[in-house]
């Protein structure tokens, strides 16, 4: 198979080096070396899966896309910037803030758990496709009691407000009482859907958790704003979802 080639400088800073601006002046300072040549020009041609680039004697790991997990806290948008407010990109080492990755979908400003950023553009077309129908699992507490006509109700889908009738979900009571809390899944994502949900039978939303999407679950060794790499099981496991 024919491997396609690429620019130095777009490499370098596709892998998290600096700008391409940055780049270009490691390549003039003569501190980059492809396969153990010092390469003057940074638009000299590599193909990223074969050729050794080196930077001031640092392998430079090759990596198509990153595929990141965060447990993602409270307060933060699910965005790549805001002017006025704190998004997840601020909650990530700077290396992979300098890739063009983005959350797969959103979870709202007040809304914790597990959070996808990706620069696989194709996997998250994938996940957030409606017709997939990709499989999103939340905790929550809800102000009052759930009564089992409520759960045959979110089982059998309700009518949202603008009056969209939902996919039926799945849905598991785990607390009963004046602060009862669920487990539900969802195969859609609409905005602000599960609020919007538990408001069509009457019931708030007061805390609200992401525990899984496909096949990919929240790390409980994650806490709130920590984030790491998927594994290669991880990924492969979320693109068979």
């Amino acid at each position: 198979m024919l491997m396609k080639k690429e620019r130095l400088d777009k490499f370098l800073a596709n892998m998290g080096l600096g700008s391409r601006r940055q780049v270009k002046a490691l390549v003039r300072d003569c501190r980059v070396k492809v396969n153990g040549i010092v390469i003057l020009e940074s638009d000299f041609k590599i193909v990223p899966e074969k050729d050794r680039v080196e930077v001031n004697g640092q392998l430079v790991e090759y990596k198509k896309f990153y595929y990141i997990m965060l447990n993602k806290p409270a307060g933060y948008l699910s965005a790549t910037r805001d002017n006025y407010a704190s998004t997840v990109m601020d909650l990530l080492p700077e290396e992979w803030r300098k890739r063009d990755i983005a959350p797969v979908g959103r979870l709202d400003k007040d809304t914790e758990g597990l959070l996808l950023l990706t620069d696989d553009g194709q996997l998250a077309h994938y996940l957030l496709a409606p017709r997939s129908r990709v499989a999103k699992t939340y905790f929550l507490q809800v102000e009052g009691e759930v009564t089992v006509n409520d759960l045959k109700a979110l089982e059998a889908g309700v009518v949202l407000d603008d009056g969209y009738c939902t996919l039926p979900a799945e849905v598991r009571l785990l607390a009963a009482g004046k602060r009862s809390e669920l487990e539900l899944t969802i195969y859609e994502g609409k905005f602000h859907q599960v609020k919007r949900m538990l408001k069509a039978i009457g019931k708030k939303v007061i805390y609200l958790k992401r525990i899984s999407m496909g096949a990919l679950e929240l790390d409980p060794g994650l806490a709130p704003g920590e984030s790491r790499e998927l594994s290669e099981e991880e990924i492969h496991r979320l693109k068979n979802s």
